[in-house]
C-alpha cells in the first residue's frame, strides 16, 4: 500500500505484515475467488465495484480517491475493504480506481465473514489484519496531516530482555506480538509467555486499572500499539476481535497455571 506522503520504515514493515496476514487468511478462510480485470478509471468506482465484496490485488494497482484526492495506492497482495458509507452522498464517499488497470480477485463479503467467524484460526487472522490495517491508516493519516500533532508510536521494536509492559504502569495501549517471544513476570518471577500473534494488555486496558505484570522480550519481538480508546471501538465494530480476545486470555491462565503448578512443585 503505497501513500502520497513521506512515510517511515515502521510503515513498511507494517505493509509486509499486512500483505503476509492477507495471503495468510485468503489460505484459511478458503473461499474461491472471481477473477476480474479492471479498466482505466479516472473517476468514480472501477467497471464491475461491488461494496458487498472485497477485493484482492492480483497485478496492477487501485487508487483510493477521497474529495477528488487520492490517499493511497493498493498494490498486489493489498486488500481492498470497501468503505462502509458507500456511494449515496458522493461528497463523503471513497472511490476506487485504477490509472491503468488491474487485474482482481474478488470474494462475497457475506460468505467470506461466514467463513471467518466459523474457523478460530480465520478470527485470529482477521483481527490481527485490522489491527495492522488501523496501524497503516494511522500513519498515513498522520504523514497527511498539516498540523504539528503528537501521535502515537503505533509500532516497535524490542530487543531481547526489553521491557515492552511495566507491572505497575498506567494502561494506554492495548498490544498485538506481530513477531518473536516475549515473558510475562509478576515481581521477579516468570509466570507465561507470549506467541507471535498474541493479543496482550487488553484487560488492563478495558478495565482502567494499573498493569498486573511484566512483559520483556525474550527473543527480537516486533509489536503494534493500539491506543485502548481505538481498541474498544474496534471491539464495538468487530465482534470477531472478542472472541480471538478471549482465546488469547484462556491461553494466558493456562499458562500461568503451568507455572504456578510447576512452582508449588519445588522443593522449598
Amino acid at each position: 500500500m503505497l501513500a502520497n506522503a513521506e512515510l517511515t520504515q515502521d510503515y513498511s514493515i507494517l505493509d509486509l505484515q499486512y500483505k503476509q496476514l492477507v495471503e495468510a487468511l485468503l489460505e484459511v478462510v478458503n473461499v474461491p475467488p472471481i477473477p476480474l480485470e479492471v479498466d482505466a478509471t479516472w473517476e468514480g468506482n472501477f467497471r464491475g465495484f461491488d461494496g458487498g465484496k472485497f477485493y484482492v490485488v492480483r497485478s496492477g494497482a487501485l487508487s483510493a480517491r477521497y474529495q477528488d484526492k487520492t490517499v493511497y495506492i493498493l498494490q498486489p497482495g493489498d486488500m481492498l475493504l470497501p468503505d462502509i458509507t458507500g456511494t449515496s452522498d458522493p461528497g463523503v464517499s471513497v472511490f476506487y480506481g485504477s490509472e491503468a488497470g488491474a487485474s482482481l480477485e474478488s470474494y462475497p463479503a457475506l460468505e467470506f465473514m461466514g467463513r471467518v467467524f466459523s474457523e478460530p484460526a480465520a478470527i485470529k487472522l482477521w483481527t490481527r489484519l485490522l489491527i495492522t490495517y488501523s496501524g497503516l491508516m494511522v500513519r498515513i493519516t498522520a504523514s497527511l496531516s498539516q498540523e504539528d500533532s503528537v501521535s502515537t508510536p503505533g509500532f516497535e521494536m524490542f530487543e531481547p530482555g526489553e521491557i515492552i509492559i511495566q507491572q505497575g504502569d498506567r494502561a494506554d495501549y492495548v498490544f498485538n506480538l506481530s513477531s518473536g517471544v516475549a515473558e510475562v513476570l509478576v515481581g521477579d518471577v516468570t509466570v507465561g509467555r507470549i506467541g507471535e500473534g498474541e493479543i496482550f494488555g487488553a484487560m488492563a486496558a478495558l478495565t482502567h486499572a494499573d498493569r498486573s505484570a511484566t512483559v520483556r522480550a525474550k527473543t527480537s519481538c516486533s509489536v503494534v500499539k493500539v491506543p485502548k480508546e481505538q481498541f474498544t471501538e474496534l471491539i464495538k465494530s468487530n465482534p470477531a476481535t472478542i472472541h480471538s480476545l478471549l482465546i488469547d486470555m484462556a491461553n494466558s491462565i493456562v499458562n500461568l497455571n503451568e507455572q504456578l503448578v510447576g512452582l508449588s512443585g519445588k522443593p522449598k
